[in-house]
């Protein structure tokens, strides 16, 4: 038999944690000295704690370890436990890659704003353009993909279609909504095309004044840009006169994320 110090030493336990799982019931000695107390281990025993060293390293608290170590507890019972371990860690990593995500969005919020004088706004006159166009009240403004894949997957039957510039996105709401969107994409035509459902030819208006501004990164970014030219008007004693656009330069070479370019227009007046 070994004094506790020995078994201490050969299973790289601490001599606190041996008695406090003999007080829990979970690793009882083979023996206790009546006399003086000491407790004595069995090498045979070194089996029996590296498991359930295992078993908390895997996550499993000690009162589960307590039970599925007793007398009764068969595989099963450890099979349980052990998937609803993978659950409950699948659900932690899930939690922390989302918290990974939002603080790797605030880092580049920080670098964006530590570089937000980088953006230029320009006032200049926007023409009408013919357009076909679709325009649809959208759960969010996620959704707005929804309405490309339906106007795209239009226009592919059509034969002949005429592009005359980039596509772009109208937002006909004066403020900021999480929900019920009423937004319009449209395609620049040089010639009109047939129509269909609510997918409609019209010719966009154009404006006198709009206020530009260039935004290069992913889709979500452009808030950063909406931010700054809202500060610009504000300075400069214009408001917004009409549907903001979102206008996307390069959209027909398929770029990376962080090489979309975009142009946000908004019409505007003086003060």
């Amino acid at each position: 038999m070994l004094k506790i110090g020995e078994f201490s030493r050969l299973s790289q336990t601490p001599v606190s944690t041996l008695r406090y799982y003999d007080d829990i019931g979970l690793l009882k000695p083979v023996s206790v000295d009546g006399f003086t107390g000491y407790r004595y281990y069995s090498a045979d025993q070194l089996p029996t704690l590296n498991r359930i060293t295992e078993l908390k390293d895997l996550g499993l608290s000690l009162a589960e370890i307590v039970q599925l170590t007793g007398n009764g507890a068969g595989m099963a019972e450890l099979r349980g436990a052990l998937e609803r371990q993978r659950a409950e860690s699948v659900r932690v990593i899930e939690t922390e890659h989302s918290r990974l995500q939002r603080l790797e969005a605030w880092l580049e919020k920080i670098t964006r704003d530590t570089t937000m004088d980088t953006y230029e706004v320009s006032i200049k006159q926007v023409k009408p353009q013919l357009a076909v166009c679709l325009r649809r009240v959208v759960p969010t403004y996620h959704s707005e993909g929804e309405l490309w894949q339906e106007l795209c997957g239009f226009l592919t039957g059509v034969p002949d279609v005429r592009y005359a510039g980039p596509a772009m996105t109208l937002c006909y709401d004066g403020e900021y909504k999480e929900k019920d969107v009423d937004i319009e994409i449209a395609m620049p035509l040089a010639a009109p095309v047939p129509e269909h459902g609510d997918i409609r030819v019209r010719t966009v208006p154009g404006h006198d004044q709009v206020a530009s501004v260039l935004h290069k990164g992913p889709f979500d970014t452009i808030h950063n840009a909406y931010a700054f030219m809202l500060q610009w008007l504000d300075r400069n004693h214009y408001r917004m006169a009409g549907p903001d656009r979102v206008v996307y330069l390069n959209m027909s070479e398929n770029p990376a994320p962080e090489d979309i370019l975009q142009e946000m227009q908004l019409p505007v007046t003086r003060n």
